[in-house]
């Protein structure tokens, strides 16, 4: 960290400070609004980045957030500016959030740069939101901090606890099997999602939430509070008056984001049973910070890590529970020996400086080792003749007799085949089949969507069949179950192995040993590459346009290679 600042070395004095014709205008335009210089001179301006919509419904309290964090930033002597920013509603945005991932972190990084800013609050939540700001703002590097919009309360359905998502899973395969009515799924309906918040399971919301704590970037312990629990107001608070104060100490992401905090992230990640999606958003979050992360990394810290949250997918409980039990402090106070606790957070103080007297207070929702809900991490990082750039499966969400499989391939072209043909009673699919997902990947999908979690044929549900092997080069829901495996790369559609696959084709799954084969001689792939046409682009212009020229692969992040740490620093605005 450098020297404390004064006033004159408020980037936004740049903008407010000097005497002359542009500084002029800038301050008359604040005057035009009903401030005066007692509101913004000399003060730390600082931005909150505010992903509300009237479409996101895990962030519609964010209203009133932004005034507990305008209340907070005054009290502390700064200036706040709410600046509006892509919301990302993950239930509604088609084809996917993921192709909008990017273009919400260059929004973040250039609405901090070309404003007079001096420090951030970056206000998100919903899955992709909070990959796509923390990386937005390790590029633009002002001092920054991290609210966590907060998980919803539980679901209920006949005194039957719903957690968001699997529960959708789980009573659409009974709904398709006829073992409840059209009645029950409406209820299921009305009971699954309760208030403001974002899914209570351990999805992809839940984890990049708890990530973001464990990298440093949120106060301690913001990451597990329900989004109605008055405890999250006064978060929103204390982070507009921590910001100021980071603001005066220069404390950047770039101080935070080392790699021994991607090191405590992925344990974390591993630790909670996390979604597989935290993968590809570690990845490029650190290669904004300039770090070289690659997923054999996670493979590494799974071998060493248990699953010590009993969370849906991966286990009992939800969110609200997990809170109660101690939350994220309480869950690394059980696995301190595989964190870094000397790594600095935003507050100033180390990781383990904030763990104070945290503790687990409901043994059966957070784990101790001895007692573990899976004694190895949750994901592991797939290799192999149909991956040789690897693929990523979250064993603890999987029937472990799966987990060492054979079987021959069904394939699907794509998306739309797939459901056509999935519920068709002369498929040839049995429950030893492998199911084959083709043009789902960052590409192919576009934009990797979360198809991931094939749905299991109508007749084997019919028949009790509830888990069988899928493979696609999609992604899946946080939310998800099952023997799902996911993010093969390189994709289908610029002409991986997946592309490749036929119908018959024995697979070979082997978890432990991290295997995934397509038994097929290299002398059959080889004339099968020959004949294979690479398919048009989706999308001829546009954002789309945009994407699929400069998208990286699954195991690079999915990125835009543009936007990953270079050698040359972005120029900072010219002020007329």
């Amino acid at each position: 960290m450098a020297k404390k600042k004064t006033p004159e070395d408020l980037r936004s004095f740049r903008w407010y400070g000097v005497q002359d014709l542009r500084s002029f205008g800038h301050r008359s335009r604040a005057k035009q609004m009903g401030y005066d210089e007692n509101d913004f001179g000399g003060k730390p301006v600082i931005a909150i980045i505010n992903t509300w919509s009237d479409i996101n419904p895990c962030h519609s309290h964010f209203p009133q957030r932004v005034e507990e964090i305008k209340r907070g930033v005054y009290q502390a002597g700064g200036f706040p500016v709410e600046l509006p920013a892509m919301s990302l509603s993950e239930p509604y945005v088609k084809p996917t959030t993921m192709m909008y991932r990017n273009f919400l972190a260059m929004e973040t990084e250039e609405l901090i740069r070309s404003h007079p800013i001096d420090g951030v609050v970056l206000l998100g939540g919903c899955d992709k939101t909070t990959p796509a700001m923390i990386m937005g703002a390790v590029s633009m590097d002002l001092p920054s901090i991290y609210v966590p919009a907060g998980p919803m309360l539980r679901g209920n359905w006949r005194g039957e606890t719903l957690g968001s998502g699997s529960d959708t899973w789980k009573y659409w395969a009974e709904l398709r099997a006829g073992n409840i009515t059209e009645e029950d799924w409406g209820e299921i309906e009305g009971g699954i999602a309760r208030s403001p918040g974002t899914c209570m399971t351990m999805g992809t919301a839940a984890t990049m939430m708890s990530l973001a704590e464990a990298l440093g970037m949120t106060l301690p312990g913001a990451s597990s509070i329900p989004a109605p629990d008055s405890n999250h107001s006064r978060m929103a608070a204390a982070s507009g008056r921590r910001i100021v104060d980071m603001v005066w100490e220069d404390l950047k992401p770039t101080d935070i984001l080392t790699a021994a905090a991607f090191d405590n992230a992925i344990a974390v990640d591993m630790a909670l049973g996390g979604s597989t999606n935290a993968i590809v958003h570690l990845v490029a979050m650190a290669r904004r910070a300039g770090i070289d992360l690659s997923i054999d990394r996670f493979d590494e810290i799974s071998e060493e890590v248990p699953v010590l949250a009993n969370i849906r997918p991966s286990g009992k409980y939800l969110m609200e529970d997990f809170y109660y039990a101690g939350g994220l402090r309480g869950l690394m106070s059980v696995m301190k020996d595989h964190l870094d606790f000397s790594c600095i957070t935003v507050n100033g103080q180390s990781l383990g400086d904030n763990q104070g007297d945290a503790g687990v207070y409901q043994d059966d929702v957070i784990r101790s080792p001895e007692n573990a809900v899976s004694k190895v991490g949750s994901t592991a990082v797939l290799r192999g003749n149909l991956a040789p750039d690897g693929a990523v499966i979250k064993a603890s969400a999987a029937e472990p007799d799966l987990w060492s499989h054979e079987g021959p391939a069904v394939v699907f072209a794509d998306y739309n085949d797939m459901a056509a043909r999935i519920d068709d009673p002369d498929l040839e699919v049995t429950a030893e089949s492998v199911l084959v997902l083709k043009h789902a990947g960052p590409l192919g999908g576009p934009g990797m969507p979360e198809w991931g979690q094939l749905p299991l044929p109508k007749k084997l549900l019919e028949q009790g069949v509830r888990d069988m092997v899928r493979i696609s080069d999609a992604r899946m829901s946080g939310t998800s179950y099952g023997t799902c495996v996911l993010h093969v790369s390189p994709e289908s559609f610029v002409g991986g192995p997946l592309a490749l696959v036929e119908e018959g084709d024995i697979i070979q799954l082997d978890v432990e040993k991290r295997i995934l084969e397509l038994k097929v001689s290299d002398e059959e792939l080889a004339r099968r590459k020959a004949a294979w046409v690479q398919p048009k682009p989706v999308y001829p212009r546009g954002f789309g346009a945009m994407y699929a020229a400069h998208v990286t692969q699954a195991h690079l992040g999915c990125d835009f290679d543009y936007l990953e740490t270079g050698d040359e620093a972005v120029p900072e605005p010219e002020i007329h």
